[in-house]
């Protein structure tokens, strides 16, 4: 690996080998989430327990201040929204000069394995490696399933992991599932979680993400989980200290409550 792609690499999986990343790109198809219709104070209290975000080139310019940032995962593909006729027509939306320009950590892209758009997203990923191989950036693969969320389990999560892999992803990030161990072993490069099943509480969150991280993960990439939660910096720091400090989901959640309490 050369230093540049190594050095990128290090600025986003720690020293620890692990990571927590914060992604802030929901807007480029959803619009102004609820709790982020102002992305830059949704961030702000939330960026010193981040070791990454991820976020589009609009929205980092518009609301991230660049003398306190931390490394940028840039968002790099879209073209569709929740309107539209199928979200998985997305392609390409900012290049890797533009990625080099805002001094980006590594970029990301969607691949939906098993729609109409397949062979178009998964050729996306393969020249957008191929730019990122030539000027050292990283590429984040998001195993995205849309309308497919009936396929969110172990067998295609693993089949959607192991394509991005093989056509060069330095990073996969896919979805918590049941036999998650399964999905992480076949797959020969990082995996991150993104968020899993709808829960109704705080521990259920931290249950599924500890068990990711038992069973291969090196991280997480949880976006709603956190900010649209009633107490976010709780949130973001029982996350960190399952990520970071191997604590079980039980001793997170006693983090979250006392973080929670102690709120002015």
């Amino acid at each position: 690996m050369d230093w540049g792609m190594a050095n990128r690499m290090a600025q986003l999986i720690q020293a620890d080998g692990r990571c927590l990343f914060m992604p802030i790109d929901h807007g480029y198809f959803q619009g102004p989430t609820r709790k982020l219709e102002e992305p830059g104070k949704t961030l702000e209290p939330l960026l010193p327990y981040a070791d990454a975000v991820f976020v589009t080139r609009g929205v980092l310019r518009s609301s991230v201040n660049p003398g306190n940032a931390k490394p940028i995962i840039l968002r790099v593909s879209g073209g569709t929204s929740m309107v539209g006729a199928d979200l998985a027509a997305e392609g390409l939306t900012t290049s890797m000069e533009e990625a080099v320009r805002l001094n980006a950590s590594a970029v990301g892209i969607s691949v939906f394995v098993g729609t109409d758009y397949e062979r178009e997203s998964l050729l996306n990923l393969s020249k957008l490696v191929d730019e990122g191989e030539r000027y050292g950036i990283p590429v984040m693969a998001v195993t995205a399933v849309g309308r497919e969320l009936g396929k969110r389990d172990a067998r295609y999560l693993g089949l959607c992991c192991r394509i991005a892999a093989e056509l060069g992803a330095r990073v996969v990030k896919t979805y918590w599932c049941e036999d998650f161990d399964t999905v992480v072993h076949g797959c020969p490069v990082p995996v991150v979680m993104a968020g899993g099943p709808q829960v109704d509480s705080e521990l259920e969150v931290l249950k599924f993400v500890y068990d990711g991280m038992q069973k291969g993960a090196i991280g997480v990439n949880l976006g709603r989980n956190v900010w649209q939660n009633d107490h976010p910096v709780a949130m973001i720091r029982a996350l960190r200290y399952i990520v970071h400090e191997n604590g079980s989901a039980e001793e997170a959640h006693e983090l979250f409550q006392s973080v929670k309490a102690a709120k002015p």
